[in-house]
């Protein structure tokens, strides 16, 4: 039996239009009423999942929400930060180097200034957007050292991302989490900051063992955590390598393939 459910929103729960579907509503809550605890896991800010919360009445202090790829855990009832792992200016100022030197689009997550940038580009725009945030523009070159610090992004096309990645030093893959979320973003997370870690210390605060969890996904940042599930489930629309490290595969994520693969392995199983 599974007792913690966490969802990736983007590409997993939401369809292209950015809707859950009523099927997926319907599993969600079904499982919810038999003493399942259903989370959404997301790379978003908890401003640009909040709406999606309140559908699902995810409000009680048994409600949880792991946003910036669990880089923050938080009890959606009492306001509790269970966790919180952040980077820092110093760290910020070396990945806008990095994103200088490729001549690459980059934006931060700053804990005190939220969504910041240099210069505006197509798809910071997308980030404050899809998640009702302000854009501040600002010098990353005066943050200082120890400015708290969720993430940095390198946001660009994949044409302009890959050839990036394929060149990155081996060092910064051991210093910090980097994670495709989309396409078009490159994430620079704290290494503790992975969805992997955070469904863990979740599940470590509810009591929950390992093979009871069950995590759903799609993408690069959802990784760690399928990879941790007792049950990882792909969706449909994922690509070949996330669907590999998953223990199964379920439909898309435009035809309830959420919905789906909880009524199979919770609700009917």
């Amino acid at each position: 039996m599974y007792k913690l459910i966490a969802i990736d929103m983007d590409g997993t729960l939401l369809n292209s239009d950015k809707i859950i579907s009523e099927r997926n509503k319907k599993a969600i809550q079904d499982a919810r009423a038999q003493g399942v605890t259903v989370v959404l896991a997301s790379g978003r800010p908890y401003e640009g999942m909040k709406n999606y919360l309140a559908e699902l009445e995810m409000n009680t202090d048994k409600d949880f929400v792991l946003c910036f790829n669990a880089a923050k855990v938080m009890n959606l009832g009492t306001g509790e930060v269970i966790r919180e792992i952040l980077t820092t200016g110093k760290d910020a100022k070396r990945i806008a180097k990095l994103a200088k030197q490729h001549n690459c689009n980059f934006h931060g997550f700053s804990v005190e200034h939220g969504l910041i940038a240099e210069k505006d580009s197509k798809y910071t725009q997308h980030e404050a957007n899809i998640n009702g945030l302000d854009l501040t523009f600002m010098s990353f070159d005066d943050l200082s050292d120890d400015h708290p610090m969720v993430k940095t992004m390198l946001v660009d096309p994949a044409e302009i991302i890959e050839p990036i990645v394929a060149s990155l030093p081996v060092e910064l893959s051991e210093e910090y989490s980097i994670v495709r979320s989309a396409p078009f973003f490159l994430e620079f997370n704290n290494p503790e900051g992975n969805k992997g870690s955070g469904v863990k210390a979740l599940a470590d605060h509810l009591g929950i063992t390992q093979s009871e969890v069950m995590c759903i996904g799609d993408a690069g940042n959802d990784h760690e955590m399928l990879k941790y599930a007792g049950l990882g489930v792909a969706m449909e629309n994922a690509d070949d390598v996330t669907k590999a490290l998953s223990n199964v595969v379920t439909d898309t994520n435009n035809n309830s393939g959420v919905g789906i693969a909880i009524e199979k392995y919770v609700l009917n199983a």
